[in-house]
């Protein structure tokens, strides 16, 4: 044979391996796909069966044992109240659709809680600059009078700037209302970011006014269940609430707080690193 035929031949044994491998490998990505592809259906199959805790234990927030907090359990809200800073590490609610067609009116009465030490007083708020900004809103409580008067105590109160309030955190309220009346409930929990460092503080009792806040929220009943995070400068939030959406995940570094850590952990490691503000934004009120 000569030296060309040996050359061809090799040259059509190459062309056969090479034709070989590309088909094989896509035989073999194509069961790491479907296997893939079983799983996460098989996940989210699984969430939508799975038995939840109870709302109580998913309001729950675990803390580093180093941050000063009393809890106080109000008939529409959970507080961990910070004595040190005069205002709150997180409050926890749960708000169902039912809740938000309540009619109770505003009382816009702010005043301390006499039964929780360091709170502060409405007086500390007076020519600060600051709105005395609510973190579970008096708009989610209207369906009781004891509940809407009590989130004008200063436990579930912060300093925050009037751009913010009135804004992206007003918008995003009335957001967590649509999504309690199409999914049925949902759990909020919110509060300012203490593990900033605060140098601000306003009024006789020194309040500390946080430089920004953070707000989880859970929807349990969803099939799958899901959540997300929003983290929001105290001033005028550029890019509104899509550009505070962030993960659980990601507030959970941030504050070094554990949110809905009483999830079996198959759910909570598949929502919590999540955020898709447009599956979010797009939900609809399905009562309007």
């Amino acid at each position: 044979m000569t030296k060309t035929r040996k050359k061809q031949n090799k040259r059509r044994s190459r062309k056969k391996k090479t034709g070989w491998l590309p088909a094989g490998l896509i035989t073999i990505l194509g069961v790491i796909a479907f296997n893939i592809y079983t799983h996460v259906t098989s996940q989210a199959e699984n969430t939508s069966t799975m038995a939840l805790p109870s709302t109580a234990r998913l309001m729950e927030v675990a803390m580093p044992e180093d941050v000063p907090s009393r809890m106080v359990e109000y008939e529409g809200m959970t507080v961990s109240f910070n004595p040190n800073k005069h205002i709150p590490n997180w409050v926890a609610w749960e708000l169902t659709a039912d809740e938000t067609t309540g009619t109770v009116g505003r009382k816009n009465r702010f005043e301390p809680d006499p039964n929780v030490e360091g709170c502060p007083e409405d007086y500390d708020y007076l020519y600060s600059g600051y709105d005395r900004g609510h973190m579970a809103p008096a708009g989610d409580m209207k369906w009781s009078r004891t509940a809407m008067d009590q989130t004008f105590y200063l436990t579930n109160i912060c300093p925050q700037a009037h751009s913010l309030n009135s804004g992206a955190w007003g918008r995003l309220e009335e957001k967590c209302r649509t999504w309690a009346r199409a999914d049925s409930a949902i759990i909020i929990v919110c509060g300012p970011v203490l593990t900033d460092t605060l140098r601000d503080y306003i009024g006789d009792n020194r309040v500390a006014v946080p430089k920004r806040f953070f707000k989880v929220i859970l929807s349990p009943h969803a099939n799958p269940p899901r959540a997300i995070g929003f983290v929001m400068n105290n001033g005028t939030v550029k890019g509104g609430m899509q550009q505070a959406a962030v993960s659980v995940d990601e507030v959970e570094r941030i504050t070094g707080f554990d949110f809905f850590a009483e999830l079996p952990d198959s759910i909570e490691n598949l929502i919590e690193g999540k955020c898709d503000f447009n599956l979010w934004s797009n939900i609809t009120d399905r009562k309007k």
